[in-house]
């Protein structure tokens, strides 16, 4: 046998001092990797992903080709080191090569019968095509010669050569994939040819030139010979894929922020492309699309691993499989039954057959659909495989977001006109004719037509059009813009931001993506990217499947936490119900005032009324309409609790915003067109925010009282006499003082008691506050003698305590919250509007839930603000002692399921409390210490599942020397040569 093929100087110097343990050996039953970590996830941090699925198959002695990984301490040692491999690890490679080597019986390097790896990535979560793979790897100009003859299949030797060329030039040297890719479709017409399996062997050795020639061309040297080269330029590739701009940008969608690298996996070759008894393929335990129980998957006869994913040719269903392969096909199905009872989930497997034997190259918790995704938990609950307690545990909000929002068709975007981009704001997609007004909205609604509103921004007066459009684009504004907000509660897909957005209001046209949009022109928005396109896309409607509900329902068994829904009308609140909602926690009575023209024509003169007597006859128009809006809300709500919170907006935001407005109230109060100009001037507010709202309002204008709540206790014993059990919250908001609510209070009460004594009836009623200015979270304790319950209003809270505007800081929020490397300045790990500040604003709502109950020990509190959907913020209301909280509608499964997370995390906590703490050995413990690995000699935890390895040990005796048939004896050890062997004659 011929020596292997080193250059001078590649193997390191061996230090004095022993290093620590970072690169582990895998095979024959044997898997280093195993004794990192006590327990899966943290050996996934020290393996990443991909090497802690190979430890664990091998340790069950499934089929798994020998290697070695390269573990991710390696990959932050990598850039520290100036994106160069040190010594020390260069080191730990040859040892574990060696070790590679004596498992196989073969050399790598060795130029009659070449020992090849493949070299993969596999960082601690997945992350499926954005790091890089290099194949075949250890083949030269003379080795490729020795595999040919070896395996008496010159055809599968260029075959492979050509593979591992092309990767290794455009992965771990940054050439141009398409150059490569127009010679070999060149070479196919040239041999008028149709697939690459039917290139011939002359053929591909043709290409294997043409590629090196390239290579050298690009370069400026010949393609590396030298097999050592070869794997220092790859395990380098895979590294530098880390920080790839595909794979940082996949980190921020998927918001994986704590993982420091990739780890590397090096592997013996095994061949799908040696004939008609080879194959490879890519299968799921349970069907990813649907949650079926039916194993799943792609394979190819005849075709190495890349082939599958690339879809370079059509692959075939799994099944067949069975067809071409039985025997292996057997084999895999016991394999799927030993890795699901293994890990309790669905796994994603890669697989090769090398001449009818079955060798698994992966195994990883697969991706799925949101509906696979509950069927699955479902479904293992139920075969006892899991717990309804770790079904819940693996279901994340984005799961059940992604369940309701309607889907743009992914095949028909490819081929879509895309013109602008914006943020994402809420998710799903929306086709419709562009309007430009809230009111023309309604009224092409009103016939019709579906229309997506588009406005530089929008406002309370836009709730109509909002509404009634089938989806919103605004040019400014962030997740959380009052846009943003509104749209999520309706479930509506919402872009901000677009800045490519350019309205011509007085022209009904825009400028958007280099074209003119005229209203009523299509345009389609897909909410889970923030794309715009041109026409109108079609799209799909999914629908929620039975295990989410039952799933659900568990979620309800288990939680403290009562949640409610943010609703202003009946449809709302029925679509609360619907939701699983409570009661509901916030019903913003200014909405009604905006929802038909009469009702905003009444609200605008009473702002400009001159007198008491006349804002007391326009109230009285809004009575009637705002006393059947709550008919209809305490009837949806029935036997369930209402928050209704009196009127919050300053006034300006009532008044006429044009001339035509002007002239229409005009017409109906008589009042000169230039008198109410000059009255809307007059309310005009520079920070309305913090300026005449809420029950400021009140208690300048006592008449706007005295009619909400007369609308609210009339409608409530309207209900209570059919038999509808009412309970209705009047929440008076932006109190800063004691003595403020209290006039307020009395003033109700006063209202309250003498309408129900009146109509002789029997209803009980609450009047509380929301706690929304950081002066009554300070005087809470004196604010709870008054109010019979606090709702934390988290979005003014918030803007109060951090000084920021939700609608104005989206221009500067993204870079507070992004960390360094994007550019950012990482003040923030999250958008504050989106997912509570539990170290500031959380602190304040704590301090009043504390001194508030102080006063009241049995004070009922909740939340209002949109914080009451997101998953941290309401494990943070669970912890610090809330009743309950609300969000909108399509947000209440999320909180369900938040809360309901939480109080499994106490159980477990507190049955953890009860046990002692379990002895770690030292050197496990030190590993798992940042910057520390331990040896691979530490003590050893038991194995996973042996127990479960009975129906497929036979498979494993079978299969653990792949490749040759043949194997010839082991080369004694020699030192690498010096000189790089001459080519073959």
């Amino acid at each position: 046998m011929a020596a292997a093929v080193t250059k001078k100087g590649s193997k390191p110097a061996t230090g004095t001092g022993k290093a620590l343990k970072t690169v582990f050996f895998f095979g024959n039953g044997k898997a280093e990797g195993i004794t990192t970590a006590p327990t899966d996830k943290e050996r996934r941090l020290i393996l990443g992903g991909k090497g802690a699925g190979l430890a664990d198959m091998t340790s069950v002695n499934l089929p798994v080709p020998p290697g070695f990984t390269i573990s991710i301490i390696n990959c932050e040692d990598y850039y520290k080191a100036g994106r160069k491999l040190t010594q020390a690890l260069k080191a730990q490679v040859y040892e574990n090569m060696a070790k590679v080597e004596k498992a196989m019986g073969k050399k790598f390097g060795d130029l009659n019968d070449p020992l090849l790896f493949s070299v993969r990535s596999g960082a601690a979560r997945s992350m499926p095509g954005m790091m890089e793979t290099i194949l075949n790897l250890g083949l030269n100009d003379a080795s490729v010669e020795g595999l040919a003859k070896k395996t008496n299949n010159p055809r599968f030797a260029y075959d492979a050569y050509r593979r591992f060329i092309q990767m290794y030039s455009t992965t771990a040297m940054d050439l141009p994939k398409g150059p490569m890719e127009d010679l070999l479709h060149a070479l196919k017409a040239k041999l008028g040819v149709k697939n690459d399996p039917d290139i011939s062997a002359e053929g591909l050795k043709e290409l294997c030139g043409q590629f090196k020639k390239f290579y050298a061309e690009n370069k400026g040297e010949p393609f590396p010979q030298d097999p050592y080269e070869q794997l220092w330029g790859s395990i380098g590739a895979v590294f530098n894929s880390w920080e790839a701009d595909k794979a940082i940008t996949y980190r921020r969608v998927e918001k994986i922020a704590d993982l420091k690298g990739t780890a590397v996996n090096v592997q013996t070759m095994v061949y799908g492309n040696m004939g008609e008894t080879s194959g490879t393929g890519v299968c799921f335990t349970r069907d990813p699309n649907t949650g079926e129980n039916i194993f799943y998957g792609d394979c190819l006869v005849n075709a190495q691993g890349e082939d599958v994913v690339a879809g370079i040719r059509t692959p075939m269903k799994l099944i067949e499989l069975n067809k071409y392969m039985p025997k292996a096909y057997k084999e895999l199905c016991q394999v799927r039954l030993l890795l699901e009872k293994q890990y309790k989930d669905m796994q994603d497997l890669e697989f090769t057959v090398q001449e009818g034997k079955l060798y698994m190259l992966q195994c990883r918790t697969g991706k799925r659909t949101p509906v696979a995704i509950f069927q699955m938990a479902v479904d293992m609950v139920k075969e006892k495989l899991i717990t309804k307690e770790e079904a819940i545990a693996r279901i994340n909000p984005e799961d059940i977001e992604r369940l309701f929002y309607p889907q743009l068709d992914s095949a028909t975007a490819k081929t879509a006109t895309k013109i602008a981009t914006g943020i994402n704001a809420v998710p799903g997609a929306a086709s419709g004719k562009v309007v430009f007004t809230a009111h023309e909205a309604e009224a092409m609604a009103a016939n019709g037509d579906k229309v997506l509103l588009v406005r530089k921004e929008t406002s309370p007066e836009d709730v109509g059009g909002m509404h009634a459009a089938q989806g919103i684009l605004t040019a400014t504004g962030g997740k959380t813009s009052h846009a943003a907000v509104v749209a999520r509660g309706w479930g509506k897909c919402c872009i901000v931001g677009c800045e490519a957005v350019d309205i011509n209001y007085e022209a009904k046209t825009m400028r958007i993506g280099g074209l003119t949009i005229k209203q009523g022109e299509y345009l389609t928005l897909d909410g889970n990217t923030g794309d715009v396109y041109v026409g109108e896309l079609p799209l799909k409607q999914p629908a929620q499947p039975a295990a989410f509900f039952t799933l659900m329902k568990w979620c309800d068994e288990f939680r403290r936490l009562k949640v409610r829904a943010n609703a202003d009308t009946p449809y709302d609140a029925a679509n609360g119900i619907k939701m699983g909602a409570q009661g509901i926690g916030l019903c913003r009575t200014e909405h009604m005032f905006f929802d038909t023209e009469d009702r905003r024509l009444a609200m605008q003169e009473m702002i400009v009324a001159g007198t008491l007597e006349a804002r007391k006859a326009a109230l009285a128009k809004l009575l009637p309409y705002q006393q059947a809006d709550f008919e209809g809300i305490f009837t949806a709500m029935n036997d369930k609790p209402v928050t209704i919170r009196l009127i919050d907006p300053p006034l300006h935001e009532f008044t006429p915003k044009d001339d035509e407005g002007v002239a229409k109230l005009s017409q109906v109060t008589g009042i000169s067109p230039e008198a109410i100009k000059h009255r809307c001037e007059q309310l005009h507010e520079s920070n309305p925010m913090l300026g005449h709202r809420g029950c400021r309002l009140c208690i300048t204008y006592p008449e706007i009282l005295e009619m909400q709540v007369t609308a609210i206790i009339n409608a409530a014993i309207s209900c209570s006499r059919k038999g509808i059990k009412v309970l209705p919250e009047i929440m008076i908001p932006l109190t800063i003082d004691k003595k403020e609510l209290k006039i307020q209070v009395d003033q109700a009460r006063a209202i309250a008691d003498g309408l129900i004594k009146a109509a002789k009836a029997k209803v009980k009623y609450m009047i509380g506050t929301m706690i929304e200015i950081p002066r009554a979270a300070l005087l809470a304790d004196q604010i709870a003698e008054v109010a019979e319950f606090f709702s934390c209003g988290t979005n003014d809270l918030t803007q109060m305590t951090l000084g920021l505007s939700r609608d104005d800081a989206g221009r500067f929020l993204p870079t507070y919250v992004a960390n360094e490397k994007d550019g950012g300045a990482g003040i923030f790990k999250v958008d504050p509007f989106q997912s509570l500040d539990q170290e500031g604003v959380g602190m304040l709502v704590k301090m009043a839930i504390d001194k508030g109950r102080s006063t009241k020990p049995n004070l009922k509190v909740g939340i209002c603000g949109e914080h009451g959907g997101e998953s941290a913020s309401v494990k943070f209301c669970h912890k610090i002692g809330m009743d309950y909280v609300s969000c909108s509608p399509y947000r209440v499964p999320i909180a369900r399921l938040a809360a309901a997370q939480a109080s499994i995390s106490d159980k477990i906590a507190a049955a953890a409390a009860r046990k002692p703490a379990p002895k770690i050995p030292p050197k496990v413990a030190a590993y798992a210490a940042p910057k520390k690995i331990v040896k691979a000699q530490a003590s050893k935890p038991k194995a996973p599942a042996k127990a479960a390895l009975k129906p497929v040990k036979k498979v494993a005796k079978k299969a653990t020397k792949p490749v040759a048939k043949k194997v010839t004896k082991p080369v004694a050890k020699k030192a690498p040569a010096k000189k790089v062997i001459n080519k073959k004659k």
